[in-house]
């Protein structure tokens, strides 16, 4: 109970307490190494556990306490030994059995699995365990690298077992039936498999609607049977004529039929699943057929009508001039909004086939719809308002159709500008139908306000209209307060706030969305771009940690849904699970995050509160290893997770994402190398040896060398595909991927910086090496990299210099690149700190030497190297440079609080009182943000100053 209640403490002392007066009570121990894993002693619970296990229990309680424990150490490989004891020395036990076959599904033992299943079979004859281990064929058939061992051994051998049940009539429960069918269909027996579901075993397919019709219409398509396809499809249409899949079915077999000029046989049954259409002219008259059913019946149905605009566009495609049999589709989609304008879905139908009207008719099309629309003035001239939700929603489609026939975006900045206050007029009169709805519930008229920002987002990106992007937000803000739960406000404000440099509200707006499981993977990447870029590292180390969290927790939790799969005979859905964890963990956001948060750690960690070394240790970082799986990289980014009305050519498409995928997987790898490179500078340190080059190569340090120096040819080649790259210039759409920050990476000089770092770090070793006497040349090299480097880092700063926010004529502007450009800035200050420690650990024991001599000799005339003086006078430079960023920081920071914004005169006097209350607040949140970042740089550069203060050789 207490361990349950997580007062781990008293668990521990009650334990202690029985464990007094029965020294041997396993389970009282085993719960006592719980209590101490729980407190964070996991070498002590460790050590209790194994006490336990060595003496191989059979009791209940200490088995299942121990394999709780294994559990939370991460520890699933050995349950299995626990278990493989317990078998042991109770043979006979069902329990224990099938404990171990899930102790083997947890760690992927398919091979073992296979065996435990079979040996639990013959204890106690039940079908379920039976087919646990034809399952683990599959299993092991799916895992094989070698697709001709699959092919010819597990699956053959997998599909005689379940024939043996089979012949013996043993088959009981549908998952037995749907594993054969699995068998058939991994082996390309097409055939057998279709023989399979149309026979007596497949009446046992009952569990999901359409189940058997569905596995046949999959396996006459993989077979190419046409005609079979067709008919089982024209079937299920008669049966509901709604349903779409079997619509697009219908018009592919049509079709292939047609261009195989396939006859039906004169005597017999054209198929086996009935009468076969094969012509233009059946398929035009079948869909005429179902609209007129549809009129007949009790509900209105899209499917018919969405069937016969379809049919339309694939003759279309064709080529072929039988389309007007079936009508003119500017009228077709007319009727159609008649019919359902007022359905949310309208909008989304119609989308698919906007491209049948010739664009000369776009604008007619719009007025047609308008003029059914009930809509009415209250006096002449002013604006014609819906008067009912049914009214509202029709208009909506109608705005939303013109935004995607690219009716706006063909108007001029004062049309827009207009357009914008007419969509805010009519989405604060919707307001006024949605007063009972729920904080939880929409607004009806939320879609008016999101394409009234649509179209100032495009006069600030077009147009770079300043105000225009202050109104968005101001307007989103609005909306929220309104529609509490719309997400799509929360995600615009989300982009916009980043793209202005403010990323304080963005954290809040974020945990609002309360992101589940599988988004931190799809939508995370709108949070993690931008925490750390705008100087927000605390937030930064939050939001990775929230999506490192579920990434590691995805581990665990995929082997529970294969054991209840197994449980419960939901074959089908195993090797679902399984590639779903092989997407995630081959995920590109996994790898930028892990990335970043090690990076992100060292930069406010490493030699301020620990050593690198120790840090570097703590996360168990080496720079040899490459964890990330370069060739699998899955991009699972939703990069439409935006609505977005934009015509084709403006929206974002296949190109854009593989650009977007290339430019995070060059960003990715430019940053795995520097943290890889970072990660070897503490193991070049090591104690002097006099010159002798066999002593260095034993201390394995000359290869680490190596490994730095490979490394560094890696990040040059890197970032030559990164330049490259970038060559394109490639513009996303404003509601695509956000770019990545190598841009600004490379054009700010961190880039130059950090791989002339990197080369020092070479330079000095080999000083390291050869010693101070016959090493002029090396010592001037160093000597101008100190300068040069100076100079770049001097430059960097420079990019930095200005206002974040500047009122022009009334109207703010954002400089978000001066605070992307400060945090390379600390980064870069932050690395040159690390590879200056380097430095000084290689020069202090050269120097203390050199005084030891000058004791012994008792003469001041033993000359200092040039290195000396040269590190020296680089450290004062270093020291004077970050104190005048410090400085500048400083100085932001004051013109931040004196910014008194709401003195701004608004000059757009066309603002409502509400809107001004909303401009207020967004101004000061981005004011707020950007006093916030300024703040947690200024921070951490005070305390990188404070360790350059302690490098004095």
């Amino acid at each position: 109970d207490y361990l349950d209640n997580g007062n781990n403490k008293m668990a521990i002392q009650q334990a202690d307490k029985l464990l007094k007066k029965h020294k041997d009570l396993h389970c009282a121990k085993v719960l006592k190494a719980i209590g101490l894993q729980r407190t964070g002693k996991q070498d002590e619970a460790y050590t209790l556990a194994q006490e336990v296990a060595a003496l191989e229990p059979t009791d209940d309680n200490s088995l299942q306490a121990l394999t709780i424990l294994y559990r939370e150490m991460h520890r699933p490989e050995l349950v299995t030994k626990l278990y493989e004891a317990a078998v042991k020395k109770v043979p006979n036990s069902e329990e224990y059995h099938s404990h171990l076959f899930m102790a083997y599904a947890r760690v992927g033992e398919y091979k073992k699995m296979q065996q435990a299943g079979m040996a639990l079979y013959k204890i106690v004859p039940k079908n379920p365990y039976y087919f646990w281990s034809v399952m683990s064929l599959i299993m092991q058939s799916i895992s094989a690298q070698d697709e001709n061992l699959s092919k010819t051994m597990f699956l053959p051998l997998a599909e005689r077992m379940v024939e043996k049940m089979v012949k013996e009539d043993k088959i009981e429960a549908e998952a037995e039936v749907e594993l054969y069918y699995m068998i058939l269909e991994r082996l390309e027996k097409y055939r057998e498999a279709l023989d399979v579901v149309r026979g007596k075993l497949g009446e046992k397919l009952t569990s999901e609607l359409q189940s058997r019709e569905n596995k046949c219409m999959a396996m006459y398509k993989k077979l190419r049977r046409w005609p079979e396809c067709n008919a089982l499809s024209r079937r299920l249409l008669l049966k509901n004529s709604d349903d779409w899949q079997f619509y697009i079915t219908y018009f592919d077999s049509v079709f292939q039929l047609i261009d195989e000029s396939w006859t039906p046989p004169l005597e017999e049954e054209h198929s086996l699943e009935g009468e076969v259409h094969y012509s233009i002219e059946q398929a035009v008259k079948f869909v005429e057929e179902r609209i007129t059913e549809e009129s007949k019946s009790s509900r209105p149905l899209r499917g018919p009508y969405l069937a016969k605009l379809e049919l339309i566009r694939r003759l279309r495609h064709r080529g072929c001039n039988d389309e007007h049999k079936l009508g003119d589709p500017e009228e077709l989609m007319f009727q159609y909004f008649k019919k359902f304008g007022d359905k949310p879905c309208c909008f989304t139908d119609l989308k698919v086939f906007v491209d049948l009207l010739p664009s000369s008719q776009y604008t007619k099309f719009i007025s047609q719809l308008l003029e059914v629309i009930p809509l009415s003035a209250a006096a002449e001239g002013e604006t014609a308002l819906p008067e009912d939700i049914r009214a509202l929603q029709q208009h909506l489609c109608v705005v939303q159709l013109s935004r995607l026939l690219g009716l706006y975006h063909a108007m001029d900045k004062k049309e827009k500008l207009s357009v914008v206050q007419e969509l805010m007029l009519r989405y604060r009169h919707g307001l006024e139908f949605g007063k009972s709805c729920l904080k939880t519930e929409l607004q009806f008229s939320d879609y008016y306000c999101l394409l009234a920002v649509h179209l100032l987002l495009d006069l600030w990106l077009e147009e770079g209209e300043e105000t225009a992007v202050w109104q968005c937000l101001t307007l989103l803000e609005e909306g929220l307060s309104h529609s509490p739960s719309n997400a799509q406000f929360k995600l615009l404000l989300i982009r916009i706030y980043c793209r202005l440099g403010a990323f304080e509200p963005v954290a809040e707006l974020y945990s609002s969305l309360d992101a589940k499981h599988i988004q931190h993977d799809t939508i995370g990447y709108l949070l993690t771009r931008y925490a750390e870029a705008l100087g927000h590292f605390a937030a930064a180390s939050q939001s990775c940690n929230f999506a490192l969290r579920f990434f590691h927790s995805n581990q665990k939790d995929t082997s529970e849904y294969i054991i209840q799969a197994y449980k419960y005979g939901a074959f089908e859905k195993i090797p679902e699970f399984i590639a779903f964890r092989n997407r995630l963990n081959s995920s590109l956001h996994f790898a930028q995050v892990r990335t970043e948060r090690m990076l992100l750690d060292l930069l406010l960690e490493a030699n301020i509160t620990t050593s690198l070394e120790e840090s570097i240790k703590s996360m168990s970082l080496s720079p040899e290893e490459d964890d990330i799986p370069w060739k699998d990289l899955r991009d699972n980014r939703d990069l439409t997770v935006l609505f977005n009305w934009d015509p084709k050519d403006r929206d974002i498409s296949e190109e854009h994402r593989k650009l977007s995928l290339e430019e995070e997987t060059l960003w990715l790898r430019i940053r795995s190398l520097t943290l890889r490179l970072v990660s070897g500078l503490p193991t070049l340190s090591h104690s002097i040896q006099p010159k002798n080059s066999e002593k260095t190569a034993e201390n394995g340090v000359s290869s680490k060398i190596d490994t730095v120096r490979s490394l560094l040819q890696q990040l040059e080649a890197a970032v030559d595909s990164g330049k490259k790259f970038l060559e394109q210039k490639i513009q996303y759409p404003v509601l695509g991927p956000p770019p990545t920050r190598m841009a600004g990476f490379f054009s700010n000089g961190s880039c130059q910086c950090q791989t002339s770092l990197f080369y020092l770090v070479s330079d000095i070793y080999e000083l390291d090496t050869n010693g101070l006497e016959d090493s002029a040349e090396v010592q001037e090299r160093i000597g101008n990299s100190f300068k040069s480097l100076i100079e770049r880092l001097t430059g960097l700063f420079n990019k930095c210099k200005g206002d974040l926010i500047e009122v022009r004529d009334g109207t703010l502007k954002t400089h978000a690149n001066l605070l992307e450009n400060l945090v390379f800035l600390v980064e870069t200050i932050s690395i040159t700190l690390w590879v200056s420690s380097y430095c000084d650990n290689v020069l202090r024991p050269f120097k203390s030497n050199l005084q030891k001599k000058k004791k012994k000799k008792k003469e001041s005339s033993v000359a200092m190297p040039p290195v000396f003086t040269h590190f020296l006078d680089y450290v004062t430079d270093l020291q004077t440079l970050t104190s005048n960023v410090i400085d500048h920081i400083k100085g932001l920071e004051i013109i931040l609080t004196a910014l008194k914004l709401e003195d701004l005169s608004l000059k757009d006097t066309l603002l409502l009182q509400e809107e001004k209350k909303f401009t207020k607040t967004v101004q000061g949140k981005v004011q707020s943000s950007y006093h916030h970042s300024i703040q947690e740089i200024g921070e951490l550069l005070k305390k990188r100053l404070d360790t350059i203060k302690k490098l004095k050789i």
